[in-house]
This record gives structure tokens, C-alpha cells and sequence, in this order.
């Protein structure tokens, strides 16, 4: 994994990971993989891997692994505990974050190395980390503010990725959970990008959560600025649902899962598509 991270920063490309919580998105997803040729990250919240089931996430990539013989890897998204994070290294998780971004500085710290020792003693390469606080939820949702102190600040980037050893960070430079209702989110922070690239260097890859609905231009401009890694959730959660609605109202006699199913996968995987080319489009 870290091999395919320092290949896309190399050449100023972003990797997608994509949450799923069931079958449909994961098909979605690797479909998308398959029909572009290359890497993808597979994610799970806390509340997504819980519905899903590690173990059960763990095998169904396997499977899809064996017959496309694609690089895909499965990653813990914003584990926030050590019982959380345990299971899903010993489930088989590739890659694991700790999301200690609610913590003081020094409390981040000290949990993430735990995590990051926890976590290499199990063979495990990519441990994420969390500095800055990112405001919103995976929802369409009202406007938020950005304050000045959600910012990541640079020197403590690089004091946190010393000190802990993490080998990704996600980082906040005006991104958010989410997408406004008015579908407008708002434009990053990209001179505090440059700073905390230019801070770090090689000593870590940076990572951006709330890829939904960020401006692509934005999006475009941050992967030549060092963003390695680009989380997505909300987008395939509303195009999950949006066409399942979409499906039932024109179709209210269908109870068939596999008639109905067809035109969500389809869907999302559109959805998949379109971010997998965008991160790609710097690509040389």
C-alpha cells in the first residue's frame, strides 16, 4: 500500500477510498476498479464495518482480489477506539486509522502511538492519523462555519508525525464531512496545503477526508499539493439512495432484490468512476 502511495505522489495522482457498508456499493466499487485498471481502498467506519461485519468485509474483498487480481485494499476509517481498531487488525484490515482529532494535541499524540505500535507489531504498513477538526457529517446538511483553529497547523503536523510515527495523516484545510443542500462546500484552504506539505516532505502522505462535493478544481490543485489519499462516503450514499427511491417509486410492484439492485450498482459505480479519473487527472 505504501508502495502505491508513494507511486501516485511520485506522479501527482490521488488514490480513491470509498466507504461501503453492503454488497451493492462493494460491487459498485470494484467494478469501477476493474473497468479503469487500477488500485482501490476499500473503507469502513466504525458503524459501516459493525453492519457489515469485518470479517465478513475482509472475505468478500478477498474474493473480489482472487478473480480481478487488482491491488484493493480494506481500511479502517475513523477507528476511534483500541477495541475497534484491534478487531479490525485481527480481522485482516490492510490499512487503519485512528481518528484522535477530538483529543488535545498531546492526547492525540500519545493514543496514536499506541495505535501506530499496536498496529506495525501486526505487520500492518498504513497507519492514518487525525490532526485538525473536520466539522459535518456524511449527510446533505446545512452550511457550517470553518474557524481558523479547525486548521491543521503545520509544525504540529510534523511534531505529530515524528512523535508518532504514523505513516498517513488527515488533515483539515477548510474540508468537511458532507455535502451543503446548497451543493456548494467550501473552497480549501490551499496555501495552508502548500505549508504543511513543504513542512512534512516524505515523512508522511497526506490524506483528504470530505472528498464529496469539494470543488474539483480544489480537488485538482490539492492532489498537485501532495494529497496522496481521497476519501469519498456521501456521494455513494446518495446516489445509493437516490436511485433505490428513484427504482421503487417508478417499479411499486418490484419486490424482486435482484431486479431492483442493477440500477443502484450502476449508479454508484458512475459515481466511483468520475472521482477515480479526477484524482487521476494529473496523472503522468
Amino acid at each position: 500500500m505504501l508502495d502505491i502511495f508513494k507511486k501516485a505522489k511520485k506522479n501527482k495522482y490521488a488514490i480513491g477510498a470509498f466507504n461501503v457498508s453492503n454488497l451493492e456499493q462493494l460491487k459498485a466499487i470494484i467494478q469501477a476498479a476493474q473497468g479503469l485498471k487500477g488500485p482501490v481502498i476499500i473503507a469502513t467506519s466504525q458503524g459501516e464495518s459493525k453492519f457489515i461485519g469485518k470479517k465478513q468485509i475482509r472475505a468478500l474483498i478477498n474474493a473480489y482480489k482472487e478473480e480481478s487480481n487488482l491491488p484493493i485494499f480494506l481500511h479502517l476509517d475513523h477507528g476511534k477506539s483500541l477495541e475497534v481498531i484491534k478487531e479490525a487488525i485481527e480481522s485482516g484490515y490492510d490499512s487503519i486509522q485512528f481518528d484522535g482529532s477530538e483529543l488535545s494535541f498531546e492526547e492525540n499524540i500519545e493514543m496514536t502511538k499506541k495505535v501506530v505500535d499496536l498496529a506495525k507489531d501486526k505487520g500492518i504498513k498504513n497507519i492514518e492519523g487525525e490532526m485538525g477538526y473536520l466539522r459535518g457529517k456524511s449527510s446533505l446538511q446545512e452550511a457550517v462555519e470553518i474557524k481558523e483553529e479547525d486548521l491543521t497547523n503545520p509544525k504540529q503536523a510534523e511534531e505529530f508525525i515524528e512523535k508518532t510515527g504514523a505513516t498517513s495523516l488527515a488533515i483539515a484545510i477548510g474540508n468537511i464531512h458532507g455535502i451543503f443542500k446548497s451543493n456548494q462546500n467550501p473552497h480549501l484552504f490551499l496555501d495552508r496545503l502548500e505549508e504543511i506539505n513543504n513542512q512534512i516532505g516524505d515523512k508522511a502522505f497526506l490524506v483528504l477526508h470530505g472528498g464529496s462535493g469539494t470543488p474539483e478544481e480544489d480537488i485538482k490543485k490539492a492532489v498537485k499539493l501532495g494529497i496522496t489519499k481521497i476519501n469519498v462516503n456521501t456521494e455513494l450514499r446518495l446516489a445509493y439512495t437516490q436511485s433505490l427511491k428513484k427504482y421503487l417509486e417508478e417499479n411499486p410492484n418490484e419486490t424482486t432484490p435482484y431486479k431492483i439492485m442493477p440500477l443502484v450498482v450502476e449508479t454508484v459505480q458512475k459515481v466511483v468512476e468520475e472521482k477515480i479519473k479526477l484524482f487521476n487527472n494529473n496523472e503522468n
